[in-house]
């Protein structure tokens, strides 16, 4: 059972790899013994990742790749295949979020917040998928949120595409899944990463997110790196066009409230 979780002799790519969750993910299926790809618009931050699996004694190689050039995302993938002979798993992890009033919103910001999140996912989704397909074998993980499933008020755009990505996840499954190819999302709740760090910087909000959790606090970026190594792993090799919310409860819990006498 433990040779489930690992990925020797395999090749992992993570594409978001610099930081947050998508270093932790690098990290992590590094340690479970894959040859890791780490991509990233910020090519020093992919080459600290890097760097980081190779002082562990791990595999890892870096490359710059913006998702949102889909020449590009094609062009990188089919180099990590040529240079490996196989790509077993990619994880796709940018977003970003403009959190606004949707009568604030401005058709910039709209642009900018749809052309990462939902294109560039995409074109990463796509050119992966183009690959395993034809291979035959393969296992694609994309990070969704809970606001997928629930908002709130400045939340309108992210969660559109959040919401996006999850059905973007089915298709592919439905459509890849004979040539046995997995796609699922992972969808986490509140995560201490730089795309966090404007609530972390306000403490009343910080702590209203930490509340909503059952668990009463936020997750760590690397307690990501479980549930989507997880999707990626033979352990999953029956679980396919799903979301697996890894939220700390916070979909779990209606409201804030606890009833007298509980």
């Amino acid at each position: 059972m433990p040779d489930l979780f690992r990925f020797d002799g395999k090749t992992i790519v993570i594409i978001g790899a610099g930081s947050g969750i998508g270093a932790a993910v690098a990290l992590g299926a590094a340690e479970q013994g894959a040859r890791v790809f780490c991509l990233d618009r910020e090519r020093p931050a992919a080459d600290q990742t890097a760097a980081a699996i190779q002082r562990r004694g791990g595999r890892a190689d870096a490359a710059p790749l913006d998702i949102t050039d889909a020449t590009a995302a094609d062009r990188t993938l089919a180099a990590v295949l040529e240079q490996t002979g196989r790509l077993d798993g990619v994880v796709c992890t940018p977003s970003i979020n403009v959190r606004k009033p949707i009568l604030a919103y401005t058709d910039e910001e709209y642009d900018r917040v749809v052309h990462l999140n939902m294109k560039g996912t995409f074109n990463a989704v796509r050119a992966a998928g183009r690959l395993m397909v034809t291979n035959k074998t393969g296992s694609l993980v994309v990070l969704s949120s809970i606001r997928s499933a629930v908002v709130e008020p400045g939340q309108s755009i992210y969660a559109m595409t959040k919401a996006a990505v999850v059905q973007l996840v089915r298709a592919a499954a439905c459509e890849w899944g004979p040539a046995g190819v997995r796609v699922n999302a992972v969808a986490p709740g509140v995560v201490d990463t730089p795309l966090t760090a404007p609530i972390k910087a306000k403490p009343d909000w910080y702590a209203a997110y930490r509340e909503k959790t059952v668990l009463k606090r936020w997750a760590r970026a690397d307690e990501m790196a479980g549930p989507a190594l997880f999707l990626l792993s033979d352990a999953a090799s029956y679980v396919t066009g799903t979301v697996l919310y890894a939220d700390g409860g916070w979909l779990a819990a209606d409201g804030r409230f606890t009833p007298p006498g509980m």
